[in-house]
């Protein structure tokens, strides 16, 4: 700055011209020079900044980059899993498959045998009540047993009803029409009946005989005349053979026969077999057996039993009131319904299937 400033001082005028353009250059040169280090750092600036922006991207980069890496191992692994998962879902569906077609099957084998079954079961349970039935009727024909025969209608009527099946109606039906006539007969309690007889049988031996009874007023005449004295017993026994001397007899009476031990036996045994046959006779509801063997068994009682005594009177009077029952009325038949449920299971087996 000292010789620049100097120059001026000891040049001429005329010099003075040449220097001053030389000077400008200078300046722009160092003008250019400025603007250019200025650009020159203002490019070392914006480098710096953008190589630290790209350092910053490039680390930002690279985290993300590893997020994504972590990612898509933890997405690797997942898929991983996912896939084992459905595999073994796969595995366990293919094994349900397999357990509903098997249930499938044995469903269908049990709908199968269940019908067989059912059917079996309506064929067995029709068997039993055509038996049950054939056996009513038999006891209804031979025995005159109506109590028997409605108890069995009406067993089988309870047990079609509780099967409840649409196809069982015309036998209901029957069952009911047969029950209907075997409560309409007339009213008859062979069961008391029979008790009035069984007791009778029993009380045979209790009857006293007419002989004992006659034995009895001799010898109560006996003791009443050895109990006098000496002339009383004279006189009884003079009058006795006097009596025997000359007798006189009612011939429209009969005295009780003389009966030994062993024909009173006999007798005791014949009129237990003439009530026991008079039961015989209202079971199987034979109502002329049954009045002849009643009025045989009164007879007997009247000939050789002691009718006056109290068992006697009793057992006529028993057989008075048996001999009232009358036996006679037609007896029903439950044929309809037998023929019900044989038609039903002859339909039945020749129906196919």
């Amino acid at each position: 700055m000292t010789e620049n400033e100097a120059a001026p001082e000891t040049a001429s005028p005329a010099a003075v011209p040449v220097t001053a353009p030389a000077g400008r250059p200078s300046r722009i040169a160092v003008l250019v020079l400025i603007a250019v280090l200025l650009a020159a750092g203002v490019a070392a600036l914006a480098w710096l900044d953008t190589r630290s922006r790209i350092g910053a991207t490039q680390e930002e980069l690279a985290r993300r980059l590893r997020d994504i890496e972590t990612d898509s191992r933890e997405a690797r692994s997942v898929a991983r899993q996912a896939q084992e998962a459905l595999r073994d879902t796969q595995t366990k569906l293919g094994q349900v498959e397999l357990r509903l077609a098997e249930s499938q099957s044995q469903q269908l084998a049990l709908e199968a045998l269940y019908q067989d079954l059912s059917r079996n079961r309506d064929e067995w349970q029709l068997t039993e009540i055509e038996q049950v039935l054939a056996i009513a009727q038999q006891q209804l024909q031979l025995a005159g047993n109506v109590r028997a025969a409605l108890l069995a209608l009406e067993l089988a009527e309870a047990r079609l009803a509780r099967t409840d099946r649409p196809q069982f109606a015309p036998i209901r039906r029957a069952l009911a029409h047969d029950i209907e006539r075997l409560r309409s007969l007339p009213a008859l309690d062979t069961a008391a009946v029979s008790s009035r007889i069984d007791g009778l049988v029993a009380a045979v031996d209790s009857l006293p005989l007419a002989f004992d009874e006659r034995a009895e007023r001799a010898a109560a005449r006996k003791d009443a005349a050895s109990e006098g004295g000496f002339l009383s017993r004279l006189g009884t026994e003079v009058w006795n053979e006097l009596r025997q001397l000359v007798v006189v007899r009612r011939i429209d009476g009969t005295e009780p026969p003389l009966l030994p031990p062993t024909q009173a036996y006999f007798v005791r045994e014949s009129l237990r077999l003439r009530l026991l046959n008079a039961r015989l006779s209202l079971l199987s509801r034979d109502e002329a057996g049954y009045r002849a063997d009643l009025s045989a068994s009164q007879a007997w009682i009247q000939r050789y039993f002691d009718a006056k005594s109290k068992p006697a009177a009793e057992a006529l009077a028993q057989l008075k009131t048996l001999l009232g029952t009358s036996l006679s009325f037609e007896m029903p038949s439950i044929s309809e319904s037998l023929e019900a449920v044989r038609g039903f299971n002859f339909r039945r087996e020749r129906t196919p299937g």
